[in-house]
């Protein structure tokens, strides 16, 4: 049995790599623009990136609406990101 999305316990990489391989190429897109997003929203840790963070917020935005559009559950919420909750 494959663990939930947002399950405490790891899922090994080659099944998670046979789970995405079963989605359609918008929603690998977008879960991989996602990814990018958070990465750099962890970045952009001044005043001087407010207009940068507000773009990027807008992506992610735009990516959670393509997420939930295939499958409610795939959406990125900030408890996902544990980088950005301090």
């Amino acid at each position: 049995m494959i663990a939930p999305l947002r399950s405490t316990v790891p899922v090994p990489d080659a099944v998670a790599d046979r789970i995405a391989a079963q989605l359609p190429p918008r929603v690998q897109a977008a879960i991989a623009d996602a990814a990018e997003a958070g990465r750099l929203l962890t970045r952009c840790t001044g005043p001087q990136y407010a207009e940068a963070r507000e773009l990027l917020h807008q992506r992610l935005a735009r990516t959670a609406k393509t997420l939930a559009a295939h499958d409610p559950r795939l959406v990125t919420r900030w408890a996902d990101l544990p980088s950005l909750n301090r």
